[in-house]
């Protein structure tokens, strides 16, 4: 089920040399219409500026495009506020000395909800039932004679201000963007009066932008109207908004049945969650995870378990458990494929070849991850499956974070003691390098057995130093592998590896480097040699052989 809408736009220059007032829509593909949605957006450029086209129709592309490619699990209030930040940077630096500045209202639908950003005079009516409401405010001075000059606009400060409105979708409903050379001349009741009147979408911007030149409106006029024809499926936030209707399952009893899911035993139990294996109406295993009983009134928990959810969902590939899209649940939990295989908890020391491949396969997923701006902050051998597949996936999201959209409790320290970075000890803001300083914890553990600081226990306040050479614990170590281990657990953040992509890199290019000085067999050498030589001495053999039976 996606969201269905109908639009139409119109724009006209009016008695002016020039419009510059700009539109844009976008409606992307279905997969990143789900994510992202469907962005709507008009810009009225200040004619008295070096180019107020320019600044309107640059601002639209910029934001048209870019919008797209912000990580998928911004919110979109978010995304839409980086970008308009730069933008204004942008236009500031352009100018040379005259401002380049424009108006810009943007409307994202996506799924059940709308996500507003204003700034300027344009206007956004919802018209719904037979009444107009506008969700916008005129960023004008109320003054007399003022009520044209701007006081916010992008371009016009340093520090860019920008209105934001969310709010819930409804089916049948319209959204209006309007330039204020159509809405100063036509008034509330205008606009309504057009909109009761023509039913037909490109009519009614037809008839806006028209009726306004004809009653006089000196300026650019520009209208945008979308109609919503069906909601979409539910996201993030429509699931927290339902959280009061999604009540805990409760214990789970082998052979029950939970929403079409049968009930095949108990995995794990934990203060934090419960974990049971179910399966499917054709036999397949999957892994329900849901909350103790004790936590349902605990504030937050119910939204963190779902947000768990949607973090897997945004990072769906080969080195994470595939997530169920549960559309029948009626209770609150989320769904995993059950993999065959087992954990890497125990498995140490391993042999150095198994450990390499372990590694490349645990820093693509560890890159995958910050490439969608998450950090998964609990990254240990408990948390790394090695199916029968031979395919490595990283478990437990529970401690995920999306820098600007999770929050943290003052104080807190997630994750497990020995894997944390130094600098979280001491409040740092969790950082793409402290993963990877918990991905080199794990990788020295897996390799020697031995933790490079050695282990660090609850409410401990470690002190950290110099790790400890792992070639302690394995004298076969090539020089290039311990440098690499040293670098990724130092406990200066800045001089451990900036990315996983480029601890990958020199993992790859130190392995073949090795084989590369590594001496090899005469044999791979010079095959042609040895087997000479080979043949050779059976020939002589055999004729002393000879020699010997002649003679007898």
């Amino acid at each position: 089920m996606s969201l269905r809408l109908s639009f139409a736009q119109a724009s006209a220059t009016g008695p002016r040399d020039e419009n510059q007032d700009a539109l844009r829509l976008v409606t992307p593909a279905p997969a990143l219409a789900a994510s992202k949605g469907y962005l709507f957006a008009l810009a009225d450029g200040v004619s008295q500026c070096a180019d107020g086209g320019l600044a309107a129709r640059a601002s639209l592309q910029a934001l048209a495009m870019d919008y797209y490619a912000t990580p998928a699990t911004w919110g979109v209030a978010q995304a839409l506020d980086k970008l308009l930040l730069a933008q204004n940077r942008w236009l500031r630096a352009q100018g040379s000395g005259q401002p380049l500045l424009t108006t810009l209202s943007a409307l994202v639908l996506r799924g059940r909800r709308f996500t507003l950003a204003h700034v300027g005079d344009c206007r956004v009516y919802r018209w719904y039932a037979g009444r107009l409401q506008c969700l916008s405010e005129d960023h004008v001075w109320d003054q007399p004679g003022m009520q044209h000059v701007l006081k916010r606009a992008l371009g016009l400060d340093q520090h860019l201000l920008v209105d934001y409105l969310e709010g819930e979708l409804q089916q049948g409903e319209c959204y209006l963007l309007l330039s204020d050379g159509v809405w100063a001349s036509l008034g509330d009741l205008g606009i309504q009066s057009i909109l009761r009147e023509q039913p037909n979408l490109q009519d009614a911007v037809d008839t806006l932008v028209a009726t306004a030149h004809h009653h006089g409106s000196q300026d650019n006029a520009s209208a945008l109207l979308v109609h919503v024809d069906g909601l979409g499926a539910s996201n993030l936030g429509d699931a927290l908004a339902q959280l009061q209707h999604w009540p805990l399952p409760g214990p789970l009893r082998e052979g029950q049945v939970i929403d079409g899911w049968a009930v095949a035993g108990s995995v794990a139990q934990s203060r934090q969650s419960l974990l049971y294996r179910v399966q499917d109406a054709h036999g397949q295993n999957w892994l329900l995870k849901t909350l103790p009983q004790a936590r349902d009134q605990e504030p937050g928990a119910a939204q963190a378990l779902l947000q768990e959810e949607w973090f897997l969902r945004r990072v769906a590939g080969r080195h994470f458990p595939e997530v169920h899209p549960a559309n029948q649940r009626q209770h609150l939990y989320y769904l995993m494929r059950e993999y065959a295989g087992s954990t890497l908890a125990g498995q140490a020391p391993l042999a150095l070849a198994r450990w390499l491949e372990i590694a490349r396969q645990l820093l693509q997923a560890v890159g995958v991850l910050h490439r969608r701006n998450l950090l998964h902050r609990d990254i240990k051998p408990e948390n790394l499956h090695m199916g029968s597949d031979g395919q490595l996936r990283l478990l437990d999201f529970g401690l995920a974070y999306c820098p600007g959209l999770s929050a943290d409790q003052p104080n807190a320290l997630p994750g497990t003691p020995s894997y944390i970075a130094p600098e979280a000890f001491d409040g740092a803001a969790p950082a793409a390098r402290q993963d990877l300083y918990a991905v080199g914890v794990t990788l020295y553990y897996l390799l020697t057995g031995h933790y490079p600081y050695g282990e660090v226990e609850a409410f401990q306040r470690p002190r950290f130093g110099q790790p400890v050479n792992p070639a302690r614990y394995r004298p076969d170590l090539p020089e290039w592998l311990q440098r690499n281990l040293q670098q990724a657990v130092a406990a200066d953040p800045a001089q451990r590896f900036e990315t996983a992509e480029q601890w990958l890199l020199l993992l790859e290019r130190g392995d073949r480097q090795e084989m590369a000085e590594r001496p090899r067999p005469l044999l791979e050498r010079e095959p042609l040699k040895v087997w000479q030589t080979v043949g050779l001495v059976s020939l002589l053999m055999n004729l002393i052989l000879l020699l010997v039976l002649l003679k007898h």
